[in-house]
């Protein structure tokens, strides 16, 4: 069993998943704001128990590296270390940049969509500031580094869209209403969605399950947050 584990943002989301039968057993997302301390062990162990399920039962976890909040991308790191370390068994662990997460539902249907398009996701940063990277059609396991990430305001992801060769760019995650007006205006840009609560620790089991079952793996050691700017 996968637990997978996002507090990258103040909506929290946890989420079981059966890597045999590549099912997704439950989800759980809440509006967190500050209190993702408080409530994700309570939250987690809620979870497990409705499946009739303990923690001995976990042979895998995976859980958002940022950009986001600082204080939620160490409290669910922390929470996959100390998980890890108390179990009898060592699980497999990764950690997943948090617009990767945003963007894997709609890398799936790009194919269909326009295989030639690239897909921008966005989450916000605070203080009218958004962290965004771009995405093409094959890159559904890349995992950007903190480099590879755009961070500015809106009129900055404005101008890195306007400079991009791509036909179309499809832009989706954390758009509130005026910078989704602003993005309407460029001809090559489309907003796919706009829609709170865009991410949920079900995308990011799968999303682990698929980089699982390509061999990929992080060391516990190794796992650390991904920030765009000092704390």
């Amino acid at each position: 069993m996968l637990l997978a584990i996002d507090t990258a943002t103040t909506t929290a989301s946890l989420a079981v998943y059966n890597l045999t039968t590549q099912t997704l057993l439950a989800e759980l997302t809440w509006e967190a704001r500050r209190r993702q301390t408080q409530d994700l062990l309570m939250a987690a162990q809620h979870l497990l128990a409705q499946l009739d399920l303990t923690p001995q039962a976990l042979t895998a976890l995976a859980v958002t590296t940022g950009p986001g909040s600082f204080t939620g991308v160490r409290i669910g790191i922390s929470t996959v270390k100390g998980i890890a370390l108390g179990l009898p068994t060592r699980p497999r662990i990764i950690g997943i940049p948090t617009l990767c997460v945003a963007a894997a539902p709609w890398l799936a249907l790009l194919p269909q969509l326009d295989p030639a398009a690239l897909l921008c996701a966005v989450i916000q940063a605070g203080r009218g500031r958004y962290n965004w990277t771009t995405f093409a059609s094959d890159q559904v396991l890349w995992r950007p580094t903190a480099a590879a990430h755009g961070a500015g305001t809106g009129l900055d992801l404005i101008a890195a869209l306007r400079q991009t060769t791509s036909p179309t760019m499809l832009c989706v995650g954390e758009i509130d209403q005026a910078l989704g007006d602003a993005l309407r205006d460029l001809p090559q840009v489309t907003v796919l969605d706009n829609v709170s609560g865009w991410r949920r620790a079900g995308s990011l089991a799968r999303l682990a399950a698929l980089h699982f079952a390509a061999g990929a793996a992080d060391e516990l050691s190794g796992l650390e947050p991904l920030y765009l700017r000092a704390p």
